[in-house]
């Protein structure tokens, strides 16, 4: 089993478990679990293809109302991205509408080249016409046709809507959320719980500062321009906790970052 095939990773995990004369058979027959979460933990040391990520999902992520474009104009070359998420969007009409199809022809076209990844985030429209089973059954279908084109799947939670009731977010996503986490554990692949993040940050800034993010006013699931930088933050936060190797490729904002961990209201310009 190949662990790590780099000199350079080689030095590494060998200085950290204090090896002094160190051969590739050696890690790999007697220190093969050590090393392994010892990279894992790491993040890693060996550069990866860069990413080519593609977007898939509703309106809260698609150009126009969404998140998903302040990732993609985020990375740095030679990492790109597709955004094809649509308004209205289910796990169904994706599919039927030929998106999912051009989904997994990015995946096909750009894996040599590049880690393809695709973001899944559905269940906003999800939750008005299927069944949390119907949804469940969905998502791992993506998940496992992902995987068999080539690429990388990574599930995200779907963006909170920013409905308040006696001074704190409506949890009306919760059971989507709960569904969708559950699906990526069973498949075995990286989840971003946006749903969580987002619910706390939009709980600490309150309904006032929050409804500055609407896209248009009454309207408090699709964002405006500051609402898609400060999303599409969390959402790269998010992604850089689970793929620190990631970091390199995607622009950093430390003092917006600050403010939504310290759950101050920010517009994306700071």
């Amino acid at each position: 089993m190949k662990v790590y095939s780099s000199l350079r990773g080689r030095k590494f995990i060998c200085s950290v478990l204090s090896v002094k004369f160190c051969d590739y058979s050696f890690l790999t027959m007697k220190f093969l679990p050590l090393a392994a979460s010892i990279l894992t933990l790491f993040g890693g040391v060996e550069a990866k293809k860069s990413p080519f990520f593609i977007l898939t999902g509703d309106s809260t992520v698609a150009t126009g109302g969404g998140w998903g474009d302040a990732l993609l104009n985020s990375t740095k070359k030679p990492a790109g991205g597709i955004n094809i998420a649509k308004n209205g969007a289910t796990t169904v009409s994706f599919r039927s509408q030929g998106l999912w199809d051009t989904a997994l022809d990015n995946v096909k076209s750009h894996k040599k080249a590049h880690e393809a990844i695709v973001t899944i985030q559905f269940g906003h429209n999800d939750q008005k016409t299927l069944t949390l089973e119907q949804y469940s059954d969905n998502l791992a279908t993506m998940i496992g046709e992902v995987k068999e084109a080539g690429g990388t799947a990574i599930i995200i939670t779907s963006l909170t809507r920013r409905t308040f009731k006696d001074g704190k977010v409506v949890e009306n996503l919760s059971n989507e959320r709960d569904a969708a986490i559950a699906v990526a554990n069973k498949a075995g692949v990286k989840y971003l719980d946006l749903n969580t993040a987002s619910t706390k940050y939009v709980n600490a800034i309150g309904q006032e500062n929050a409804d500055k993010y609407n896209e248009i006013e009454g309207d408090r699931t699709h964002l405006n321009f500051s609402g898609k930088l400060v999303f599409g933050r969390i959402v790269m936060d998010l992604l850089v906790e689970k793929r620190r190797d990631l970091a390199r490729y995607i622009a950093t904002n430390k003092k917006l970052s600050q403010l939504i961990e310290d759950g101050i209201y920010a517009t994306g310009a700071e």
